[in-house]
C-alpha cells in the first residue's frame, strides 16, 4: 500500500508568522494535534505540534532548573529553552528539522521511518504539502 492511499488531505497548515494562539485555535478547531508550518509559497519550513505549546511562561508550566544544572545545560541551551516558553509566533517554537515523504513511499517505508525518528507526523516532500500529510 502506498502513502497516498491513506495520507490527509486537504492539508491544514500554518504560517511561521502566524501567532500561537492562532496555531492553537487551528489545531483544536479542526482536532489535530499538529500542523505543517509552510510560507505563503507553498515551501515547508516546520512542523508545529500541541508538544510545543506545553512548556509555556504564560501557563506557568516552564523548565525549570536548578542553577547548577543550568551552568551545565550552557547559555545557548537555556536560551533556546527560553524563546520556545516566551516565544508568539508559531516560527519561534516549531521544529525545523523535518522528515518528509512522498506520494509513491510505502507504508513499510513510512512507519519505520516515524518509528526511527520517533515522529507522529509525516508531511509529504516540500513538492506536493499541499496535497496531503500521513498522520
Amino acid at each position: 500500500m502506498l502513502v497516498a492511499s491513506i495520507m490527509t488531505t486537504p492539508v491544514i497548515s500554518v504560517e511561521p508568522s502566524a501567532s500561537i494562539s492562532a496555531a492553537a485555535r487551528l489545531m483544536l478547531g479542526h482536532r489535530i494535534s499538529g500542523l505543517p508550518v509552510v510560507r505563503s509559497d507553498g515551501t515547508l519550513v516546520g512542523m508545529v505540534s500541541e508538544g510545543d505549546f506545553l512548556r509555556r511562561g504564560e501557563l506557568g508550566t516552564e523548565r525549570k532548573r536548578s542553577w547548577w544544572l543550568e551552568f551545565l545545560v550552557g547559555p545557548g541551551k537555556a536560551a533556546d529553552e527560553y524563546v520556545h516558553a516566551h516565544g508568539r509566533r508559531v516560527e519561534e517554537v516549531m521544529a525545523t528539522d523535518i522528515v518528509t515523504t512522498r506520494r509513491d513511499a510505502t507504508l513499510d517505508n513510512v512507519v519505520e521511518t516515524m518509528s526511527r525518528r520517533r515522529i507522529k507526523r509525516l508531511p509529504l516532500s516540500l513538492i506536493h504539502i499541499s496535497q496531503g500529510i500521513v498522520r
